[in-house]
């Protein structure tokens, strides 16, 4: 009996994954709202609609929809390169951060959101992953990661600080505040790698 799993997967591997993963995801946000465009935003309606038991498919459907090009687009490059920092550790894993994260914000802005309003974006999902990538490296104890979070930080420390306060009221700053303590939750329940299941050799 072994305790060893050979998965065949290099470094190489996992990159080309996490790459071709992100630049699919990115595509189809981009492939969606063109939809929504031609359609006269017909998509909309299946944004956040706070409170309302009938529009509950905007609690998982909120982060592949957006108002406009513009606002694609500036989720656009931070959802890349986190996704693709955080796909790096395992693209199993990244699925099971981003749908937890795409929860907790669907949820937590379906309570609480401002009544007539409707929600929608990737913003919350980046915000998520922002938290996640700065504190797993230090949670795991794993410098290179570590050293990757405090770049990340750095770099995007302060448009995070500012996404979280309520200063825009056009701004959905409590689905940013979830995303990012969600991020941060994810990072902390997975500081231990997962558990290598047995497999008999013979």
């Amino acid at each position: 009996m072994s305790t060893t799993v050979d998965t065949g997967w290099t470094q190489t591997d996992r990159t080309k994954a996490a790459a071709k993963l992100m630049l699919g995801w990115v595509a189809l946000l981009w492939v969606l709202e063109a939809v929504d465009h031609a359609t006269g935003h017909a998509l909309d309606q299946y944004g956040i609609f706070p409170r309302d038991p009938d529009r509950l498919v905007g609690i998982v459907a909120h982060p592949f929809l957006h108002f406009g090009f513009g606002h694609v687009a500036s989720n656009s490059l931070p959802l890349l390169v986190l996704g693709f920092i955080a796909a790096l550790s395992g693209i199993r894993r990244f699925l099971a951060v981003s749908a937890l994260n795409i929860a907790a914000v669907g949820i937590g802005s379906w309570l609480i959101a401002p009544p007539q309003t409707v929600g929608a974006g990737a913003s919350g999902l980046v915000f998520g992953l922002f938290g996640y990538v700065v504190v797993r490296g230090f949670v795991e104890r794993k410098p290179l990661n570590a050293a990757v979070g405090l770049v990340v930080g750095g770099l995007w420390g302060g448009t995070a600080l500012l996404g979280i306060l309520p200063t825009d009221a056009g701004i959905a700053w409590y689905a940013h505040l979830i995303g990012l303590v969600a991020g941060v939750v994810t990072a902390l329940y997975y500081r231990r790698p997962a558990r290598r299941q047995p497999a008999l050799t013979g």
